[in-house]
């Protein structure tokens, strides 16, 4: 059971990347979908999460209007596009799942994760 984040690299500051999260070894379809991020030396924190459908998102205000994410089930694929990149979106971000929507942009709710994938932000 693995979700695969990849589409990370070393981007210029305004730029965009798109991350992608694909799932395999199991079906992900019905599993409410977050990125998380974590800079060295910072805490894990939430930047977008989706609902099963599609039809619920959560966006932190640190990203909103720069970042979104989506999801296409038939791909049972996550995504998120980043736009507007700063340096401090520097950070590895890791795609999650989660069989609740309690509370969307809270790790702890979530069973599943990826590896993670590294966004470098450069000036």
């Amino acid at each position: 059971v693995q979700l695969q984040a990849s589409g990370g690299g070393l981007v210029q500051a305004g730029g965009s990347l798109r991350l992608s999260c694909a799932a395999s070894g199991h079906t992900f379809n019905n599993y409410h979908k977050g990125w998380f991020r974590q800079a060295p030396g910072k805490e894990r924190e939430s930047v977008a999460a989706i609902s099963w459908n599609g039809r619920n998102t959560y966006v932190a205000d640190s990203v909103k209007g720069r970042f979104t994410i989506s999801r296409d089930n038939a791909k049972d694929t996550v995504y998120l596009q980043m736009n507007s990149l700063k340096l401090e979106d520097t950070a590895v971000y890791y795609c999650a799942a989660s069989q609740t929507w309690y509370a969307p942009n809270i790790a702890a709710e979530y069973d599943f994760w990826g590896q993670g994938t590294q966004v470098t932000v450069s000036s």
